[in-house]
């Protein structure tokens, strides 16, 4: 037996997700705070025995948020097995409790089971009477409802598709319409189970933590898997085997408090209450005695256990352990705790594991991953790790993520075939796979845009890709598709750009006559790549059309090329020194670049890129951009696309960080203007001036409108606006465009 669905409603920050599950191991995957521990936690109030009854009893903190007022709404927790067993342990729970969802059948094969937490039966009669669209009624009425009066029910034997939400109106009620049904327990939320039928002691569960503190677990008795571990075989020790060592203790007790010395003392502290306080207020005795005892159980917690790390034979106690070296150790107990309670054959085993990662190596990560299978067992990790994610199967892989601030859940391999999904799963590898942790992606071909997009949006915004959550990623090809398909309304619902070269000529490529053998192979060259250009424009176009999560975006020749026509020279002109070392080739490259002629000073780009490799050319040019720099328009879409409306919040981040960056271009003009003034230079000097001047007209005119300006009730158009305005010679291409 296996859970194959859960649903989750109104829980903590799901307001309606559905997770799918297979056999065997299965892998959540999310960022930060995406509600992989809050999923954890529902599936434990289902089936975790070691929770406390009184945990199934939610409070106002549960509901999720975006609800607004939780007032008469449910919570719906609600789980789906399949594969039942046929034995009769199983047929038994099943058939008098959770029963068979497809209809009665003589031999249960799958299952529900449902903890709802609602109003209670005079709630949700009073609220039933309440007219149709009578909003004010409603509201007057569930302004007095506290969580007392709810209460938590477990069933079974439900066909309700908890995931609609039109089926959520005809159960629960309209709230918007004020429309509520007149029956107060509708059939398709399935019977009540008698607390007789209890789930969670029927099954196997096993949660592994997150770990946090690890040291601190193994202190608290509640917590500290060795003693939970020995006391599992505690029950193992028959009294009569026991008894040899109860009286071993007991004699080394007696023998400890016998010794001289500790008599003396014990004499002197009674002697000495005795003379400060009186007989009368003295204790009637005082004894010194080991705190070895000879209970069992008190025993077994007594017990600590002490690892050899480092080759030097030293075993030194828990807390004197490496971090990853003491959760490795934790993790591996929870996991010996689960085999124990494996093998009590239980109608089900699940093993829940949540973020296994922590404080542990790479190497490890993957071989416990690998490694933790047992046979009939279904095994749930939750993760953020991307080396855990890399050897995941995406079959088997649920992905937690925001969607226009809702909370929602991907299965990326849904509806692809086992070539498909075969193929996304052989791509994904460690740096690949942050593209399923993030909120939204930009898929490029080759390394100069892997490494100078990043950079350029940063020297031009103060904020970099990661803040923004967007997840850069190197197809290294042009063959998008096979990995754009995750992105779409059945699978991943995360808005995803595609950058690639139309590869258009930039020069004539009319082969002439007079031309030579080399300048002709070059134009068929460039013929050849501009109609491969076209074509994948066309393959593009069709495969992302009416996909509102996908788009793609085209630089009309190469990025280099379009770098260089969007205005940007000035920075290939300062680093042809680092790219040429025969200064005849740095000259000309310079006159080249200079040339407002793209096809001079195109191919020069392209040219310098290839000398160098493109890879290691982005790394050079990358080091001379500053704040200046123009992002060529089909990047700046792309990003727009990707990560959607800038709000003013992120355009107040980069205002602020492009008033700071002229206030600092311009400290240090005026450092060049006293130098070139000190060397007598005052063709420079002047040239300098003029060239600051509007730059610190600007900063006198701006700065009183910025230093008035309130972030949080201003309009952050109209102080945008005004930076355009009094900044005159700067290039505001980004400004204009968010």
């Amino acid at each position: 037996m296996h859970i194959s669905s859960l649903n989750l409603i109104n829980y903590r920050n799901f307001k309606n997700v559905k997770l799918n599950f297979n056999k065997g191991i299965n892998t959540v995957i999310g960022e930060n705070a995406s509600g992989k521990t809050n999923l954890f936690r529902a599936l434990r109030l289902l089936l975790d025995n070691s929770m406390p009854r009184s945990s199934t009893k939610l409070s106002e903190g549960d509901f999720c948020r975006a609800l607004g007022s939780w007032k008469g709404h449910w919570i719906i927790i609600s789980c789906e097995f399949d594969d039942i067993s046929s034995d009769e342990a199983s047929q038994s729970l099943f058939l008098h409790g959770n029963g068979n969802i497809e209809g009665e059948e003589e031999i249960v094969t799958k299952a529900t089971y449902n903890l709802i937490f609602r109003p209670k039966a005079h709630i949700r009669q009073a609220i039933s009477t309440i007219p149709v669209g009578d909003t004010p009624a409603l509201e007057e009425y569930l302004n007095d409802i506290s969580i007392d009066d709810y209460e938590t029910v477990l069933t079974g034997k439900s066909t309700a598709n908890f995931a609609d939400p039109e089926v959520y109106k005809a159960i629960v009620g309209d709230f918007d319409a004020v429309v509520f049904p007149n029956e107060l327990s509708n059939p398709e939320i399935g019977i009540r189970l008698p607390y007789i039928l209890n789930m969670p002691n029927e099954v196997s569960f096993t949660f592994i933590k997150a770990l946090r503190d690890v040291v601190s677990d193994f202190h608290n008795n509640r917590t500290n898997p060795l003693l939970t571990l020995l006391k599992s075989k505690s029950g193992e020790i028959s009294q009569e085997d026991f008894q040899p060592i109860a009286e071993l203790i007991r004699t080394l007790n007696e023998n400890i408090e016998g010794l001289n010395d500790v008599c003396d003392v014990r004499d002197d502290i009674a002697s000495t209450v005795g003379d400060t306080v009186g007989d009368t207020y003295s204790p009637n005795s005082i004894s010194i005695r080991s705190s070895l005892t000879d209970d069992s159980d008190q025993l077994f917690q007594s017990l600590k256990l002490f690892v050899a790390e480092s080759n030097d034979g030293y075993e030194g106690a828990i807390h004197e352990m490496s971090l990853g070296g003491a959760n490795l150790l934790y993790l591996t107990l929870k996991i010996l705790e689960f085999k124990y309670q494996n093998s009590n054959q239980s109608i089900a085993n699940f093993l829940l594991i949540e973020e296994p990662e922590a404080h542990i190596h790479t190497h490890i990560q993957k071989s416990l991953f690998d490694n933790i299978k047992y046979e009939n067992t279904q095994i749930i990790y939750s993760t953020h790790s991307s080396h855990i994610s890399e050897v995941s199967n995406i079959r088997n892989m649920n992905i937690i993520g925001l969607v226009d601030g809702n909370c929602e859940v991907f299965q990326p391999a849904k509806g692809l075939t086992n070539e498909q999904s075969g193929f996304v799963q052989r791509y994904l590898d460690a740096i690949r796979s942050n593209l399923l942790f993030a909120r939204s992606v930009i898929l490029v071909e080759g390394d100069a845009e892997e490494i100078l997009i990043p950079i350029l949006f940063k020297k031009s915004t103060g904020i970099s890709l990661d803040e923004m959550g967007i997840s850069l990623v190197n197809i290294r090809s042009t063959g998008f598709e096979n990995i754009a398909t995750l992105f779409n309304d059945e699978r991943i619902r995360k808005r995803c750009s595609i950058i690639t070269d139309l590869d258009s000529a930039f020069f004539d490529t009319e082969i002439q006559e007079q031309d030579s053998e080399a300048l002709k192979n070059k134009k068929r060259k460039a013929k050849g790549s501009e109609e491969s250009g076209a074509n994948r424009k066309l393959i593009l176009d069709e495969f992302c059309d009416n996909n509102p999560w996908l788009s793609p975006f085209y630089a009309k020749h190469t990025f280099e090329v379009d770098f260089i026509k969007s205005s940007n020279s000035v920075y290939l002109k300062n680093v042809v020194e680092d790219v040429y070392v025969d200064p005849a080739t740095r000259v000309t490259a310079k006159e080249d670049l200079s040339k407002a002629d793209i096809a001079t000073s195109g191919m020069r780009a392209l040219t310098m890129a290839n000398h160098q490799g493109k890879g290691w050319f982005a790394i050079t040019l990358g080091k001379a951009i500053n704040f200046k720099v123009v992002i060529p328009e089909y990047i700046l879409e792309a990003i727009k696309f990707a990560h959607g409306e800038f709000d003013s919040v992120l355009t107040f981040k980069i205002l602020s960080y492009r008033f700071n960056s002229i206030k600092e271009h311009v400290a240090e003009g005026k450092k060049h203007i006293e130098k070139a003034d000190a060397d007598g230079d005052m063709n420079l000097k002047a040239r300098c001036e003029a060239y600051l001047l509007p730059l610190e007209t600007g900063i006198e005119v701006f700065a009183t409108k910025w230093d008035v300006f309130d972030s949080a009730t201003d309009d952050i158009n109209e102080i945008k606006a005004s930076f355009i305005a009094d900044f005159p010679t700067e290039n505001h291409h980004l400004l204009e465009r968010i």
